[in-house]
């Protein structure tokens, strides 16, 4: 019932589930991970617009995206316009759907005024959003917070010019800035901006597990979900939530065997992907979010985060699930 094929634009998804971008997290290595178990969409890590237009490499490094599993969603940031429609221009050759971000609440990028600052700038929002559709050759959406604050809910004018100037979908997290993610997401707000749009909409914000991706559809209407901390070491999330809303029953628990998997398999690729200690480092976060609840895994998150060394690491790993 609330399971289907999502059309974006001219882009036509096998189901409505999707990979947030999230910076630090949706490289390259996690996207392929999860697509394992079924979202239809992923997107990358944000990307600076000035970046892309100053043609910084580290920023190009996060756009690699070389044998993977299609389709792939790219997200940019920026408050300019000559940035924004460079970067769009550029990531439209990369990327099956482009994305602009206007939800990010890191306190560094509020301060250059791009993120979630541009829900109190509709003019600056509104030439931002004409320049990325004028430039991007795919379809383009929007990524947007309830409003700044409680005093600036401007999510469904914000969704409403968004369609007026071109833009394909909209996903909207049901939080202000000032909430950053503490407190609940409303999906009262999420369910106002999908009756006020013929756009498809995507929910945000909560959604953990199987019921709370139900609940969020029942309650909102949405056309679709977007899934970003419930995947923090739970891929499997999407198969779980795929699962359940086909048949209404759960799947098993995720076995320590398969955990185990996964984990190798992420490590491989993040070791394909990166210089190796960039790697280490960056697996140690997985691997506590894997391990999470887990017996004994506060002990065994300590001891990991000071290796260094690929072998050593995967023999901790491999001992402690043994």
């Amino acid at each position: 019932m609330y399971l289907k094929k999502l059309k974006i634009g001219n882009l036509e998804l096998e189901n409505n589930l999707i990979l947030a971008p999230m910076a630090g997290v949706t490289d390259m290595p996690f996207r392929s991970i999860c697509k394992e178990f079924g979202p239809a969409l992923v997107c990358t890590e944000m990307v600076s617009s000035k970046a892309i237009f100053h043609d910084d490499s580290k920023t190009k490094m996060l756009l690699n995206t070389e044998g993977e599993k299609r389709p792939i969603s790219m997200q940019i940031f920026g408050s300019d316009e000559e940035t924004m429609g460079y970067a769009a221009k550029y990531i439209s050759n990369l990327a099956d759907i482009v994305d602009i971000n206007m939800g990010c609440p890191a306190p560094k990028v509020v301060k250059n005024g791009d993120g979630s600052k541009l829900l109190l700038d509709e003019k600056t929002a509104e030439k931002v959003i004409r320049a990325v559709v004028k430039n991007s050759t795919k379809s383009v959406t929007l990524k947007l917070r309830k409003g700044w604050d409680s005093e600036h809910i401007v999510a469904v004018q914000y969704a409403q010019m968004a369609e007026k100037l071109g833009v394909s979908a909209i996903t909207i997290h049901g939080r202000t800035r000032a909430e950053m993610y503490s407190g609940k997401a409303d999906l009262n707000i999420i369910k106002k901006v999908k009756e006020s749009v013929k756009i498809p909409v995507i929910g945000n914000g909560d959604i953990v597990d199987e019921e709370s991706a139900k609940e969020m559809f029942e309650k909102t209407g949405v056309n679709g979900i977007m899934i970003g901390r419930g995947t923090f070491g739970n891929p499997w999330i999407f198969e779980k939530i795929l699962h359940y809303l086909e048949t209404g029953e759960k799947l098993p628990e995720v076995s320590n065997q398969e955990k185990l998997r996964v984990i190798k398999k992420h490590f491989e690729l993040e070791l394909e992907n990166k210089p190796e200690i960039t790697a280490i480092r960056e697996m140690r976060k997985h691997v506590a979010w894997y391990t999470k609840n887990m017996q004994n895994s506060n002990e065994f998150r300590k001891k990991i985060n000071y290796i260094e060394d690929k072998n050593e690491l995967m023999e901790e790993i491999e001992k402690f699930f043994n």
